[in-house]
C-alpha cells in the first residue's frame, strides 16, 4: 500500500510539474500578431517617441503589490534599453492615485486609460500584464511579467531586441 502510495505521489507531482511548464495568461493571446491600437487619454509627463522603437506597455495598478514588484525591473529595462526600447505604464485609476504613488518611483513612461480601452481589447483580467511590441507593431512577449520560469529578464528583452530589431 505504501508503494501505491508512493507511486500516486510521485505521478501527481510529475503531472503538475508538466502541466505547469505552459505558460499561465490572465489575457487573450495576441502574441505574433499585430498588436491593437495603443490609445491612452492622458499621459503623466511627455509622450514617448516610439516610431521605429520595441515599445514595452505594462498594464499596473497602485494597489496591486506584484504590479510594484515589476517596476524597478521596468525601470531597469528604460535605463538600459532606452535607445531601442520604449517603456510605457498605463493604470485606469484616477490620475491623483498614480502620482501619488513614490515607492517605488516610476522611472519610465506613464500613462492614464481609465476607459479601458486595450485592456478591453486585450481581454485583460489579471495585472500586471506586458506586452513587447516590436517596430513592425507585432507582439513579441506578453504575460505577466513575474511568472516562474517565464519570467521578462533583462536577457529576454535583449534577446527579443537583438531577434526583432531592424
Amino acid at each position: 500500500m505504501k508503494t501505491l502510495t508512493t507511486t500516486a505521489l510521485f505521478a501527481v507531482l510529475f503531472l503538475s510539474t508538466a502541466v505547469g511548464e505552459e505558460k499561465q495568461m490572465w489575457a487573450k493571446s495576441i502574441l505574433g500578431q499585430k498588436a491593437p491600437d495603443f490609445v491612452v487619454e492622458k499621459w503623466l509627463g511627455p509622450e514617448p517617441r516610439r516610431e521605429g522603437k520595441f515599445v514595452l506597455i505594462d498594464f499596473w495598478a497602485t494597489w496591486c503589490g506584484p504590479c510594484r514588484k515589476a517596476i524597478p525591473e521596468l525601470n531597469a529595462f528604460h535605463k538600459k534599453f532606452g535607445d531601442k526600447l520604449v517603456v510605457i505604464g498605463v493604470s485606469d485609476e484616477a490620475e491623483e492615485k498614480v502620482r501619488a504613488l513614490s515607492n517605488p518611483k516610476i522611472e519610465y513612461f506613464s500613462a492614464l486609460d481609465t476607459k479601458k480601452r486595450m485592456n478591453t481589447a486585450l481581454e485583460i483580467n489579471g495585472i500586471p500584464h506586458v506586452i513587447l511590441i516590436d517596430p513592425k507593431g507585432i507582439v513579441r512577449w506578453e504575460g505577466f511579467p513575474l511568472l516562474n520560469d517565464h519570467e521578462l529578464t533583462e536577457k529576454v528583452v535583449a534577446d527579443i531586441l537583438a531577434k526583432y530589431g531592424k
